[in-house]
């Protein structure tokens, strides 16, 4: 017990022999995550001034957009402090904050992916019993079981890791508190946290990804018997901005965690940084330009006309989703 020395602050080690590195970081970072608050804000602002966004697909999208933005914001703005500090330190009630965060969200996104899949399948294969289906109230049940299906897992994740004896190690190998890099911190026996993480990777990851798959087969089924290629074509137009998104998130995945391990350590935290920053950046940017109605929307914005239209016809409640 005398080993379990009480840690109130941890040190990140980022890449602290490469500082010329982490000031291009900075700048790099920086952009990137204004391009995602700003992009994901607009999306969120959209969904909720044009009344064509007002379906099922749109809110799951600003649930998405959400996410991104406090899925970023967990861990981005302090990494870009210290980025520009010498010594980068953060508090224990703010490392074990982080690594919830960051874990919940990260969790939530696959599920969210999934429901929105299953929005995709119910209005291409079932359209007359879409609005039945996909009512507000369904689509808030979806969204809250998403949210809180992460949180609940994080949580249980960060009790299990903050249990485990440290004997007063502090010193953290990445930019910021991932589950991962503190469990490597641990001097006790880890074998039940990783069973539990192997778990929740497969009932959280790979099982949405296997619903994906699922839905996009059957709508796939359903294009394929639609007789004009204008309809068609239309029909997996819905699809191609979800389907782009669902490649960038796991295949960005699949690279960081399936490729060899590289010979600098380093490497692999600034492929771990850029899948953290700059995956969530892209999804604003996919909808907007492989989605007419999202475009419209936002032509319609600078226009003036959208927030004149808002004025007249105020949004329905959740129900008429």
């Amino acid at each position: 017990m005398a080993n379990r020395t009480a840690v109130t602050e941890y040190v990140l080690l980022g890449l602290r022999e490469h500082h010329n590195l982490e000031t291009v970081l900075f700048v790099l970072c920086l952009a990137i995550y204004s391009v995602n608050v700003l992009g994901n804000s607009l999306l969120i602002g959209l969904s909720m001034l044009d009344p064509r966004l007002h379906s099922p697909m749109y809110f799951f999208l600003s649930n998405l957009s959400l996410m991104d933005i406090c899925g970023t914001s967990s861990f981005v703005p302090l990494m870009l402090v210290n980025f520009l500090e010498a010594r980068k330190t953060i508090s224990f009630p703010g490392c074990a904050l982080q690594m919830y965060l960051t874990l919940a969200l990260g969790s939530t996104e696959c599920l969210l992916l999934a429901m929105m899949a299953y929005d995709r399948y119910v209005a291409i294969c079932q359209p007359l019993r879409y609005p039945e289906i996909m009512s507000g109230q369904t689509c808030v049940r979806m969204a809250v079981l998403s949210w809180g299906t992460g949180f609940a897992n994080s949580l249980l994740q960060s009790l299990l890791t903050w249990n485990l004896p440290f004997c007063g190690h502090s010193i953290i190998n990445h930019f910021f508190c991932e589950i991962l890099a503190v469990l490597k911190l641990a001097c006790g026996d880890i074998s039940l946290n990783a069973l539990m993480l192997m778990v929740a990777t497969v009932v959280l990851t790979l099982a949405p990804l296997l619903l994906i798959c699922l839905s996009y087969i059957f709508i796939l089924a359903t294009i394929l018997r639609v007789p004009s290629a204008a309809g068609r074509h239309k029909a997996f137009s819905t699809c191609s901005a979800h389907i782009t998104v669902v490649v960038v998130f796991y295949g960005t995945i699949s690279f960081m965690y399936f490729k060899p391990k590289a010979k600098d350590p380093d490497l692999d935290k600034i492929i771990a940084l850029f899948y953290g920053v700059v995956t969530p950046s892209l999804n604003p940017i996919i909808y907007s330009l492989r989605n007419a109605e999202v475009k419209a929307a936002a032509i319609a914005l600078l226009g003036g006309d959208l927030l004149s239209r808002k004025m007249s016809h105020p949004r329905c409640c959740p129900s008429t989703l």
